[in-house]
């Protein structure tokens, strides 16, 4: 028995993605006979249908699903072990793959992945963003060496994700210049109900945060006047600044906005316990303060690069120089 070969099962996976032998092909960049070819020996080798002809289709069979699985697999850890090689020459050249979500990725981050290239500037970064739901999901299915988010991570997933608190940010409730809160700069927590606002999407981390300090109030979220939704932080923030809406969002997203004053954020007065009385002195201000989490998958071989760049943002997060940013 010859054993199936690792071009093989590129091939074959490259088909099961497709399901279509030409395109495959051209993925590969070798000939359409060449593909039928290798499909045909490994199902003559083994005895088994990895695909059904149908007409000018093909549909996978149970034994191509099996192998797919499996397959997949193997080029993963072949994938891992090729790049374990190349990271053992100090660190010279390799690659890193991270997933970020959004606020950290495009305000946070940056800094962070800058320093570690001026220590190895030979190494490659590639960095996803998505929302928290998504770069868990990817940690999780190996898609990224790290992921960095700040929303919850799901209960089905924890159980295979290790995080653990690398930063944190504020939230600040924020306003543009045509909504009557802009002038006082302070409002009482039943006034939250009483304004338009704009979110963002669900699976954001911002959103849950949000959503999670409305309930600590004992304010739902169906009790918001909702107008709008955008799956961009930054779309939430222009919507603002050109309507009378308001918005939770990271205070890393609108400092500059703030400095110049097109935007000014709301200081929300917890005035629960004092039935609508003026505050006094030492007055108590409600704020949403959320961690930042480093995500890695628990079983999942960490390459040596990934293990530098954990222990540097740690560090970083040990000396203090990644606190939230104080008012």
């Amino acid at each position: 028995m010859a054993g199936m070969t690792f071009e093989q099962l590129k091939i074959f996976l490259a088909v099961a993605q497709h399901l279509h032998f030409t395109r495959a092909a051209e993925e590969l960049y070798i000939t359409q006979p060449a593909v039928s070819a290798a499909i045909h020996n490994l199902e003559q080798e083994y005895g088994v249908k990895l695909f059904h002809r149908i007409g000018r289709h093909i549909e996978i069979a149970e034994a191509g699903k099996l192998l797919q699985v499996e397959a997949q697999k193997i080029l993963d850890q072949v994938s891992l072990t090729e790049r374990g090689l190349r990271e053992l020459n100090n660190l010279q050249q390799g690659e890193l793959r991270l997933g970020s979500s959004l606020t950290i990725g495009n305000y946070w981050l940056p800094s962070k992945i800058s320093e570690f290239k001026s220590r190895y500037p030979g190494i490659q970064i590639d960095c996803s963003l998505a929302n928290t739901e998504e770069i868990c999901v990817g940690t999780a299915t190996g898609q990224f060496d790290l992921g960095l988010v700040e929303g919850d991570i799901k209960p089905a997933l924890q159980s295979t994700l290790d995080y653990e608190i690398i930063g944190s940010d504020r939230l600040q409730i924020v306003v543009g210049q045509k909504h009557p809160w802009f002038e006082s700069g302070e409002i009482d927590l039943n006034q939250l109900t009483k304004t338009l606002w704009v979110m963002r999407e669900p699976g954001s981390g911002t959103q849950q945060r949000f959503e999670e300090a409305l309930q600590s109030w004992g304010i739902n979220l169906s009790e918001l006047n909702v107008i709008l939704v955008f799956n961009s932080g930054e779309m939430t923030k222009a919507a603002i600044e050109h309507g009378v809406g308001a918005i939770g969002i990271s205070e890393l997203m609108v400092k500059k906005e703030i400095q110049l004053g097109t935007l000014r954020a709301i200081r929300v007065i917890d005035n629960r316990e004092s039935n609508g009385a003026m505050p006094t002195a030492g007055y108590a201000y409600a704020e949403i303060v959320r961690p930042f989490f480093k995500l890695k998958h628990r079983q999942r071989f960490q390459t040596a690069l990934s293990k530098v760049f954990e222990q540097m943002l740690i560090s970083s997060m040990l000396d203090g120089s990644y606190q939230h940013i104080s008012k």
